[in-house]
């Protein structure tokens, strides 16, 4: 545990004295802030669109975090290319793989590095619609639901990173693989809202149905709407879980 704690702390201190890591930051803080500006402005000029969502919580909240998620988009790829493939094209993978550090400890140590980093991201992002209770009563279990979901959705899209970061000795291929993957997931999100049931041999596939229950975007559309379900959480988990165990085994190869 200790020795994970440390390579976490060396990926955050690592990612805060990089540009990089805080142009991404203040980028996603001007996307999201001039959105939850919009929403603000829409609904000061049009307050019967109230009446069509369930208050101003799923109106500016969920909205905020599902457009957040397209930003996550984009930002995790670019924090995470160099997770493994950065340290294998220098040289210090085989440092780190020559002393008595688990595959296990060394995937966590920078996932966990990474999490804490988009913690903070998370955090200044739900101050936005938290800002609003002094003006207007909140529903404030809709909003921690969808923060929630949010930060699962982080973590989620971190673990691909790092797994497909653990294959590549080139950071930019990296990110443009964990690019590719993330909207491969959007892409089962969007079968998922199709009514496409086709007919093989006289069996009706449903597909819709199979795309819904693996989608990870429509398990955090769950979640924005306010509907906290077990099953949502431990398909989080477990798709987490399994990346991250991946990315384990592919270092635990290259030990070996």
């Amino acid at each position: 545990m200790s020795v994970m704690l440390a390579i976490a702390r060396h990926e955050w201190s690592r990612l805060f004295v990089s540009p990089l890591a805080w142009m991404l930051l203040a980028i996603t803080q001007l996307l999201t802030g001039l959105l939850f500006a919009l929403s603000l402005t829409d609904l000061s000029l049009n307050p019967q669109r109230i009446g069509e969502y369930d208050g101003v919580s799923e109106l500016v909240g969920a909205g905020l975090f599902r457009f957040a998620t397209v930003v996550l988009l984009l930002v995790v790829p670019l924090l995470t290319m160099r997770a493994f493939a950065e340290e294998r094209k220098s040289g210090s993978l085989e440092l780190m793989l020559a002393a008595p550090v688990s595959p296990l400890a060394l995937v966590l140590g920078k996932f966990a590095g990474t999490m804490g980093y988009l913690t903070v991201m998370w955090a200044l992002i739900g101050l936005m619609p938290l800002s609003l209770l002094t003006a207007t009563p909140l529903d404030v279990g809709l909003l921690a639901a969808g923060l929630l979901g949010l930060w699962l959705v982080m973590a989620a899209f971190t673990a691909v990173g790092v797994f497909i970061s653990a294959l590549t000795r080139e950071p930019t291929l990296a990110a443009i693989g964990t690019l590719g993957a993330l909207l491969l997931l959007w892409l089962i999100y969007a079968l998922s809202t199709m009514d496409w049931q086709p007919v093989v041999l006289g069996t009706t596939l449903p597909l819709a149905d199979a795309a819904e229950a693996l989608s990870l975007i429509g398990h955090h559309d769950a979640l924005l709407r306010g509907i906290f379900a077990s099953a949502d959480l431990l398909y989080f988990v477990i798709f987490t879980a399994c990346f991250l165990a991946l990315a384990a085994v592919r270092i635990d190869m290259e030990r070996h």
